[in-house]
Order: C-alpha cells, then structure tokens, then sequence
C-alpha cells in the first residue's frame, strides 16, 4: 500500500469528518448519477446558514489507473462575502502530480480578513516545484494560492495536506462572522465569475476520463454539477 495514498485516504476522511461537523448533508439535484457505489466515483454536499455548497469529488482509480483525485470547495451563502475555499489533489502512488489550495476571493475580495489569514498559513511553504497557473486560474485565484506540482517527499505532501486541513478548520470557524455583510446580487457575481473560470479549465475533464470514468458522464459532469451557476 502507498503511503501517500494513505495520508491523502485519511484526508479524505478528516475533510467529510469537518462537513459532518459542521453542516448538514443534502443530495443535490443531478449529483447522485455521479455518486456512483462500486465505481470509485464519489461526490457529496453539505450546508448550513454560512455556507451554500460543500462539495467533495473523489475519483479513487488507484487499482485500474494507478491514480487517486480529490476535489474540494466551499462556497459561502450569497449573504456572506467570506473567500471560496478550493483544494484539488492528483496523485499516483509515489507522488502529486499536482496539488491546489487557495482561498479564493469573492465579493469580499482580496483584502477580506479570512484572505489575509489564509495568506498568512500558506508564507512558509515553498513547493519543490511550482505549478504555473494559466489565464483562467489568474483571473479568479489569489496571489497566495498553493499550487505544487511532482510532490516527491512524504514531508511536502503531509505538509500541503495539514495547511489545507487546518484552513478547512478555521474557515467553518471564521466563515460565520461574515453572515449577512454583503448585497446577495454582488456574491452572486463573483461566484458565477469563479464557476466560469473553472470551467475553463481543460485538465478536469481530460484528467478524469484518463482516470477511466465514461467520456459523456465526465462531459455532463465538468459542464452542469462541479461548478454550477447560480441561476
């Protein structure tokens, strides 16, 4: 058994033992023709009265591919300008291929309170490799986000796992005082512009149909349910 996939399995873990702390689980609309039992394809959603969306996709592809994917998000009630929370993981057995945690700004933008915390937690890492970002991750991630990629060391990937875990921590424990501080049509706006950008991202779709997951469920998937608009 790998290593790193047993810290990232424990991860998994402590992130839905958080959301069961700390929101009430609900099936979301579409979501279950992707929450499939057998298939190593999961996807689940919480909420309470701060945050409208937490979403876990775990891809476990570790005995056909060689591969295991985790994306997480939190995304605030439209009433709160609190960041989005986002941290995604790919990984074979002896290494990240990449690893992405921001708190990413919304309505609140980038001088909100939990932003300068968030960019206080990630100073002191300083990745192997960096990962450049394109223009669609620019235009919606923070100046501090974490991006590593080729994460050889047990020592980095424990590392980037316990930052995005006790971010994941103090956000539930932070998120609460931004309750009703913002106009909902702003937040709105700026979660509808995040979505979009994400969708622009090519490797979700291409990296998860190498993961062996069917080509028209990954489109449907990568296109309505990861990042969907607010209508």
């Amino acid at each position: 058994m790998s290593v790193l996939w047993n810290h990232l399995i424990d991860c998994q873990n402590k992130i839905i033992e958080i959301f069961d702390n700390n929101a009430e689980e609900y099936q979301e609309d579409g979501l279950e023709e992707f929450n499939k039992e057998g298939s190593g394809w999961t996807n689940r959603t919480w909420k309470n009265d701060s945050v409208r969306r937490c979403h876990i996709d775990v891809v476990d592809a570790r005995d056909s591919r060689g591969l295991w994917m985790m994306h997480v998000t939190v995304m605030p009630q439209l009433h709160n300008d609190a960041p989005i929370y986002g941290f995604d993981v790919i990984a074979g057995k002896n290494k990240m291929t990449g690893a992405f945690h921001d708190f990413s700004p919304s309505s609140g933008g980038e001088e909100h309170p939990m932003m300068l915390g968030y960019a206080e937690s990630v100073r002191d890492f300083i990745p192997s490799k960096k990962r450049e970002l394109p223009e669609w991750a620019q235009n919606i991630f923070s100046q501090n986000m974490l991006a590593a990629g080729n994460v050889k060391t047990e020592d980095e990937a424990v590392e980037i796992i316990n930052i995005a875990v006790n971010n994941l921590f103090a956000y539930f424990d932070e998120v609460p005082i931004f309750n009703n501080s913002v106009d909902e049509e702003k937040t709105k706006t700026a979660h509808n512009y995040y979505a979009y950008n994400q969708r622009q991202n090519p490797h979700t779709p291409k990296t998860m149909k190498s993961l062996g997951l069917p080509e028209e469920d990954v489109d449907t998937f990568c296109r309505d349910m990861l990042f969907p608009d607010i209508e």
